[in-house]
């Protein structure tokens, strides 16, 4: 057994063993789960790859005279007024109003981090305290106050694959999928991803210090439509989406490498978002969790042309298999293509591992893990403000 505070202060000596996902793989192959667990001190993780659900607060500091910010674009694309007179939320899939979603809110923060000018209009009305009504004005990433990357759900628990078993071309979130069953697009980093990692959230929760964008960020708790309940395979991993995180961190020490506007064909606007989590190696246990390899991970390939939220399947793959380029349907060999980057996630985890043999980034125990029994419901159907409306009648 290990402590949080032991690791910090082999860290803090230099001497902590810290090696990437991938690579305590040919550790645990080479000399055991044992050996694992008592030569090593941190596996890092990570993911890089199109999460929706992100955004940035942003303050511009006040006008003169002032304004209080009823509608705001920024480079044309529309961000949240209900704050503070010039608070705002943009989202990341939020589409440009006069280049639709060639450009976004994912884009903007892209721009933003890049050093470029971006252009805020707002309309407000006026008060006695906020006489002014329009303002604007370029702003630059160092021109405004505060700029808090806070993205609701990031860093999936695995993902489902999709497949498309219509006569026609489908244009969705998992990319483009080609009719009669042409492809099978997926997502999960496999055996680097953070959480399938940590599959009953020991050690990732809430105050988790983590790699976000290329700064520091922290987890916040578990994300939206967290879904811990998933149907799991005998190694505890998910067989398909489950937990996520919320995750914050500041924008203005982040790189434009690891935080990407992207417009997905045909779907909308999103952004690419790097994500690297340190695993703390406490005892066996967790180093039999950070072990595993891609050919153990499964996830359920869904036919996404049936336009249901509950869709058939085709079985599941290993992403060893998904990675072969190619998985059997039907007794047919299907493409396979991510729709995140492997390559990106190596180089954060990697980048991790660095900054913390380099004694520049240490553990934060997280204050309260991950919620195990949270139930993920779907959007109830029955309009009961109608229904009462009727009932009334009646």
């Amino acid at each position: 057994m290990k402590t949080y505070e032991e690791i910090n202060e082999k860290i803090k000596q230099g001497k902590a063993v810290v090696v990437t996902a991938d690579e305590v793989c040919e550790l645990a192959d080479a000399e055991g789960i044992k050996a694992v667990a008592d030569k090593v001190d941190v596996v890092t993780t990570a993911t890089f790859g199109p999460m929706c659900s992100s955004g940035v607060f942003l303050n511009f500091g006040h006008a003169d005279p002032p304004i209080k910010m009823d509608k705001i674009w920024l480079n044309d694309v529309p961000a949240y007024q209900g704050l503070a007179a010039v608070d705002t939320y943009l989202g990341a899939t939020a589409a440009s109003e006069t280049e639709g979603i060639q450009y976004g809110g994912g884009h903007v923060i892209e721009d933003l981090l890049s050093g470029k000018t971006i252009r805020l209009e707002a309309e407000g009305y006026k008060t006695d305290c906020y006489p002014a009504e329009r303002v604007t004005v370029q702003i630059t990433l160092d021109s405004i106050n505060q700029a808090t990357l806070l993205n609701p759900r990031n860093a999936y628990q695995n993902y489902a694959a999709a497949t498309n078993s219509s006569p026609r071309t489908l244009h969705t979130y998992m990319g483009t999928l080609l009719p009669r069953l042409g492809n099978v697009a997926y997502s999960t980093s496999g055996q680097l991803n953070p959480l399938i990692n940590d599959p009953e959230y020991r050690t990732i929760g809430f105050g988790t210090k983590i790699f976000l964008g290329g700064g520091i960020g922290y987890v916040l708790g578990e994300g939206t439509q967290h879904n811990p309940n998933q149907l799991r395979a005998a190694n505890k991993v998910p067989l398909s989406s489950a937990a996520t995180l919320m995750l914050m961190g500041d924008l203005k020490q982040m790189n434009a490498r690891y935080l990407r506007g992207a417009t997905i064909k045909q779907y909308g606007v999103s952004l690419m978002v790097g994500v690297g989590i340190p695993i703390p190696v406490l005892d066996e246990g967790i180093a039999e969790s950070v072990s595993i390899r891609d050919k153990d991970i499964y996830t359920t390939i869904y036919d996404y042309s049936i336009q249901k939220l509950s869709r058939p399947t085709y079985g599941r793959a290993s992403y060893q298999e998904l990675r072969s380029g190619s998985v059997q349907i039907n007794g047919n060999a299907v493409p396979t293509n991510p729709v995140s980057s492997l390559f990106m996630a190596r180089e954060i985890a990697a980048i991790l591992k660095d900054w913390i043999r380099r004694g520049e980034f240490f553990l934060v125990e997280p204050i309260r893990l991950l919620s195990r029994d949270t139930r993920f419901k779907p959007l109830p159907q029955k309009d009961t403000a109608a229904s009462q409306k009727d009932s009334v009648k009646s």
